[in-house]
């Protein structure tokens, strides 16, 4: 049986995601990709079989030359495969505003307004963009059910299920780290993992959509907390003229620390 996928947000998520799934049996993809200047250039680029991203990226390569070969992956800046869509995955960009420290969601905010007249009865959309905890409830769930009339755990399913992908490590991250799905109710759990059990070699832990949503926010906060502790230690080790790099070394020897490298800061891809 055909399973129709579609993917919204062609970066460093999407991509990598859709090829996964494109590469299973009887699973279609299209991803969707907004045309602009900036970013526009990906559809031609992915339609022709190439990775957009610069920097070596084992296996994705191969991976999208080979889906798009086969027919199973093509790229639009349409809405219109939504209808069909068993599956939605939303990898939109959920910035942060430098000035305000208070998170950007017009992409998906505008995602889910475009989706919500082309829903497919019993769709399951999966948010795996990072968002602060209550946004899949408060601000997803709400645009769906008011732009659609549809009720979420009765006409559509609506999870979170966040990304835990490293550039340079992308398909190794997808496929060979646990995955957390948050959904509303049993229903759209059991939906989720079907999908992911297809390509995730790991664990596949389930739980509600907030806790879900918190694990992400903590997990993210638990490295950020530690870089900047190296960093600090770094800052230290120069006023004694002493190399942070060999006491970091020195601090891991002991099997219950992992103390972390220093670097230029914390961040994230674009």
């Amino acid at each position: 049986m055909t399973t129709n996928i579609v993917v919204i947000g062609m970066g460093y998520v999407g991509i990598p995601m859709a090829a996964l799934l494109a590469d299973v049996d009887d699973f279609y993809v299209t991803g969707i990709q907004r045309r602009s200047q900036r970013s526009g250039w990906k559809i031609d680029w992915l339609n022709q079989g190439k990775n957009p991203f610069e920097g070596d990226e084992p296996g994705l390569d191969e991976l999208i030359a080979k889906v798009v070969r086969n027919g199973k992956f093509i790229v639009t800046d349409s809405y219109d495969d939504v209808r069909n869509a068993d599956f939605i995955l939303i990898d939109v960009q959920t910035p942060v505003d430098l000035d305000s420290k208070i998170p950007r969601y017009e992409s998906l905010k505008e995602v889910s307004k475009n989706i919500s007249s082309h829903l497919k009865e019993g769709v399951a959309i999966i948010i795996e963009s990072t968002v602060a905890p209550g946004t899949t409830d408060n601000i997803v769930q709400r645009i769906i059910e008011e732009q659609s009339g549809l009720t979420r755990g009765k006409n559509f399913y609506l999870i979170f299920s966040f990304e835990r992908v490293m550039p340079g490590k992308m398909i190794e991250y997808i496929v060979d780290f646990p995955r957390v799905i948050g959904g509303g109710c049993d229903e759209a759990n059991n939906k989720a993992k079907f999908l992911y059990e297809k390509v995730i070699k790991k664990e596949l832990h389930v739980t509600d959509t907030l806790t879900a949503e918190l694990t992400k926010c903590i997990e993210n906060t638990y490295r950020d907390v530690n870089i900047a502790f190296a960093n600090e230690m770094a800052l230290l080790c120069e006023d004694f003229n002493r190399n942070v790099f060999e006491i970091v070394e020195l601090v891991n020897h002991r099997h219950d620390r992992m103390m972390h490298l220093p670097g230029s800061g914390v961040g994230g891809h674009l």
